[in-house]
């Protein structure tokens, strides 16, 4: 393995490593391997699995967390070309990463018009309602991996406050 870059996370206590092995990569934070290229079927249930439900000719998606931007690639082919989606990433240098070294990874969703990535906490991001889904792509479970900070979103006022953030019929 190779690693390409370091960044640190708002408000966390370990570093994220960007890391390659041939056409793998990989982000790790401290001995814990977030995402990798060769996994994506979680993030594409996710996707699927919410905006199958949705009856909404022109959602408005938030997505909390970009990563290897697997949610999005699943979410665009479900959604009209009237959506508009909204990336909420904390960490700047993943940003960068999809634009850079990970750009093949991304391939052209970045540059989707439908598609606005913001450097923001999602738990800032859902205070922006109404949104017809909200799809939490955010640590590898409801537990503040990458920052204790994040242990909010999965509270029991945390997740009341998302489904607040909805419109009717909205899902989360």
């Amino acid at each position: 393995w190779e690693t390409l870059d370091t960044a640190a996370v708002p408000g966390g206590r370990e570093t994220l490593r960007l890391k390659r092995r041939g056409s793998e990569f990989s982000i790790m934070l401290g001995a814990n391997e977030l995402m990798n290229t060769r996994l994506s079927g979680s993030e594409e249930a996710l996707a699927r699995l919410t905006i199958e439900r949705l009856d909404v000719p022109a959602p408005r998606v938030l997505i909390g967390g970009l990563g290897l931007g697997f949610t999005l690639r699943a979410a665009l082919p479900l959604l009209a070309p009237s959506a508009r989606i909204t990336v909420a990433e904390l960490v700047p240098a993943v940003v960068d990463w999809a634009r850079g070294p990970l750009a093949a990874v991304h391939g052209d969703s970045l540059d989707d018009p439908r598609v606005d990535i913001t450097v923001a906490d999602v738990g800032l991001a859902i205070r922006s309602a109404p949104w017809d889904t909200i799809l939490l792509d955010v640590d590898n479970g409801p537990e503040g991996l990458s920052r204790a900070g994040n242990d909010a979103l999965y509270s029991a006022a945390g997740l009341a406050a998302t489904h607040a953030a909805l419109r009717p019929g909205g899902v989360v």
